[in-house]
């Protein structure tokens, strides 16, 4: 009979993650879940309902719907039924699948917003990853463009409250928008229409590569003459305020009414704006930006952080009307926009913006002495009936020990209750942030009112 001695050692599996996949630790999960907590209470104050998608569609439901790149990107392969199937890329193209096969029950306009995670095999590099989250938001059934306004207005309000270190958050940031109609105009005006999605992506890459060389893959890729060329880049790089950009345009495009719609259109999205009270300083009208998914066709927006422009876009998005026409013969036109939450995290944590904690309550309640255990789960449990969060220690260590522990955790108040203290019906409150201490009484009316008074206004220490 073998021994557990005679027994070959199993071999130890190392763990390992994936190239562009992560596991979250609780300090980064913790801030993470509280600026989805922002993100979704700002799509709700706007009427925005919340929907799910499965993370697998069928091939052909994903396949041609963005860009060329994005198919190269796409995680895809044959279930266990034989069918071809792919991981999502965003969450754009399952919702207009989502809209037409569910048309009946949700009706029109719907507004809808979907926080999930989404998969590229694209080129890892600061602040992109294969496997990240979206955070969506998008309306359709109207062509109205005050729902461009709307989406204007909703990306501001979510940006300025990405700052976590306050409540009442205010983040340096710009949101550039521009119209394809524009674009899309002046391809028209100057006959390359046809040639659209290679001209278009050339023009995405001006801040990266600069005019002349777009000039060149413009001439390169879309056949496109110098002169043609040069025209569209007169339009994209028109400068000045707003009002200045928009005038020039529109003498560039005089003559093309889908160009002049565009500029109409981009000139709503601002006055109403400003008279809603957004600085119009936040604005900047940007025709160079194109957006790399080809299912665009009106108003475009990207949103980049003043300090770290160079992270690129944070939250973008725009007017897609011809994308749900994929699946359906009824006409859903859409718009939205989509918060990039791990950019915009490896954004804020290089900006210091982000509080780290290991807790996700407030205070600490150490086991002092085994035999007050059960005194120790009652107080505990009296605080949370008075919406206090609170975590027990299991085990009746050494104080220094518990205390080292709470420190490390990040728990801003502890609660120390001894034999004596117990016997006076008494509790010894630490400020662990400044090292202040009181005795107070152990009544959870008046011990609930202290904790929330010091956890405002600390404790001197002494």
């Amino acid at each position: 009979m073998a021994t557990s001695e005679n027994q070959p050692k199993k071999k130890l599996i190392e763990p390992r993650t994936l190239k562009g996949f992560r596991d979250f630790l609780p300090e980064a999960m913790i801030p993470r879940e509280r600026l989805i907590e922002r993100v979704t209470k700002t799509y709700r104050n706007y009427g925005f309902c919340p929907i799910d998608t499965p993370v697998l569609e069928y091939l052909e439901i994903l396949l041609g719907k963005g860009s060329d790149e994005t198919d190269k990107q796409l995680y895809r392969f044959k279930d266990s039924g034989g069918r071809e199937v792919g991981m999502r890329f965003d969450l754009t193209v399952p919702f207009a699948r989502f809209s037409a096969q569910h048309l009946a029950e949700i009706g029109q306009p719907f507004k809808r917003y979907h926080l999930a995670k989404v998969w590229r095999g694209e080129n890892t590099q600061a602040g992109r990853y294969r496997e990240f989250m979206q955070c969506d938001f998008d309306t359709i059934g109207t062509t109205s463009v005050f729902s461009d306004v709307e989406t204007a207005m909703v990306i501001n309000d979510v940006v300025e409250r990405v700052d976590l270190r306050t409540e009442d958050s205010f983040t340096k940031f710009k949101i550039h928008v521009n119209s394809r109609k524009i674009l899309n105009g002046a391809l028209e005006k100057i006959g390359l229409s046809d040639r659209s999605t290679a001209v278009l992506r050339a023009l995405d890459k001006l801040a990266k590569i600069g005019a002349d060389r777009v000039v060149e893959e413009m001439k390169e890729t879309a056949s496109a003459t110098e002169e043609q060329a040069r025209s569209i880049l007169a339009v994209a790089t028109a400068e000045g305020s707003n009002e200045a950009a928009l005038a020039r345009i529109e003498k560039l495009l005089e003559g093309s009414e889908l160009g002049l719609e565009g500029v109409a259109d981009l000139r709503q999205i601002l006055d109403s704006t400003a008279s809603a009270g957004i600085p119009k300083e936040r604005f900047v009208v940007d025709v160079s930006i194109a957006r790399g998914l080809d299912y665009y066709t009106g108003t475009i927006f990207e949103t980049f952080l003043d300090e770290i422009p160079q992270l690129g876009s944070i939250c973008s998005g725009g007017r897609y009307d011809n994308l749900a026409e994929l699946y359906t013969k009824q006409k859903l036109p859409g718009i939205g926009a989509s918060l990039g939450l791990d950019r915009l995290f490896a954004g804020l944590e290089e900006l210091g913006m982000v509080e780290k904690t290991a807790t996700t309550v407030d205070v600490f309640i150490p086991m002092f002495d085994a035999s007050l255990a059960t005194r120790y789960v009652t107080l505990a449990a009296g605080l949370r009936r008075k919406g206090i969060g609170v975590e027990l220690y299991p085990e009746a260590k050494k104080l220094g020990q518990q205390l080292k522990y709470a420190d490390k955790k990040g728990f801003k108040v502890a609660l120390v209750i001894g034999l004596d203290e117990s016997a006076r019906d008494v509790v010894n409150l630490k400020d662990l942030r400044s090292g202040g201490q009181l005795e107070v009484s152990a009544e959870i009316e008046s011990l609930a009112s202290k904790i929330h008074s010091v956890l405002s206004d600390g404790l001197d220490p002494q």
